[in-house]
């Protein structure tokens, strides 16, 4: 990565004047998951709710001096299996001009070391099937399969 780039870049907490980007991304990502459809409304709302309630999870972003191009949810819940809280990891998303240039690897860092930092003890995350793409970046950042598999119920 060329030097200008990464001093260039920071992570750091979303907040909600960052509302409108992060909703931009998170529909790129609706536009291509095949169990969501996009819903500018819905993505807008659920953002919020995080941004608002800090107890309940944190939203990270990429950002330069011009614009957020990553970001990831955190969601905070506890586990009796872990015995303590958990992360449920979701949109983690670096924008398609951005990725191959190691900024995914320094948000999973940042990930990494706030979990290990706050004491929690898993996180778990769904990714597309179809994405060996996503799911090679996972692996390689000490994330395994589980012999879990995903039910929903939606209302």
């Amino acid at each position: 990565m060329p030097a200008s780039l990464a001093s260039d870049t920071r992570i750091e907490p979303a907040t909600l004047d960052d509302l409108a980007a992060l909703t931009e991304l998170v529909m790129e990502l609706m536009d291509v998951e095949a169990d969501f459809e996009p819903d500018q409304r819905k993505q807008e709302n659920g953002i919020r709710l995080i941004l608002e309630q800090p107890n309940r999870g944190r939203i990270f972003v990429l950002r330069n001096d011009h614009r957020i191009f990553g970001m990831v949810n955190l969601l905070f819940t506890i586990s009796t299996a872990e015995g303590g809280f958990v992360i449920l990891m979701e949109d983690f998303i670096i924008h398609p001009q951005h990725r191959g240039t190691g900024h995914g690897g320094r948000l999973m860092d940042y990930v990494m070391d706030f979990a290990r930092e706050k004491n929690f003890k898993r996180i778990t995350l769904l990714t597309d099937r179809i994405s060996n793409v996503s799911q090679k970046f996972f692996e390689r950042h000490g994330f395994t399969h589980s012999a879990m598999i995903p039910m929903r119920r939606v209302f």
